[in-house]
């Protein structure tokens, strides 16, 4: 067995995410990178979109993308690439603001679509790749 090319798969689960409702892991890390599945504004008690529009099911989503990365040991400072689906297009501004908040200082690259229809009549949902364990900046 050729060790190099070995490579150590675990699936995240975090209590203070919403549970999927599909045959999906809320993350699965391969070695050291974290692939975190779409988040949307679910709330992880009542399993149900939060209240209140746009803005706070994304602030909801990101919360639940924060609570899989600390399962995994991992954080906002080393996500490294974030996948945003909006119901409407026209609600980017508004997402933004609340995803910037998020990432104050290093700038993940980021994809943004538009998408027919999302799970549960979200009006947003967010995937996240990550990093676990040290990373060097050049």
């Amino acid at each position: 067995m050729n060790m190099a090319a070995t490579s150590v798969r675990k699936v995240i689960t975090a209590s203070k995410a919403p549970t999927p409702r599909a045959p999906y892991s809320q993350g699965v890390q391969i070695n050291n990178t974290l692939y975190i599945s779409g988040q949307t504004g679910g709330n992880p008690e009542t399993q149900t979109i939060v209240s209140g529009g746009v803005v706070a099911e994304a602030e909801q989503a990101l919360k639940n993308i924060g609570a899989i990365l600390e399962a995994a040991g991992s954080s906002f400072d080393k996500v490294v690439k974030c996948t945003v689906l909006l119901q409407d297009i026209n609600d980017f501004a508004a997402v933004n603001e609340v995803y910037s908040r998020y990432f104050p200082n290093i700038k993940p690259a980021r994809a943004a679509y538009q998408a027919a229809a999302l799970p549960r009549g979200a009006k947003v949902e967010i995937e996240a790749i990550a990093i676990v364990g040290e990373i060097i900046d050049e």
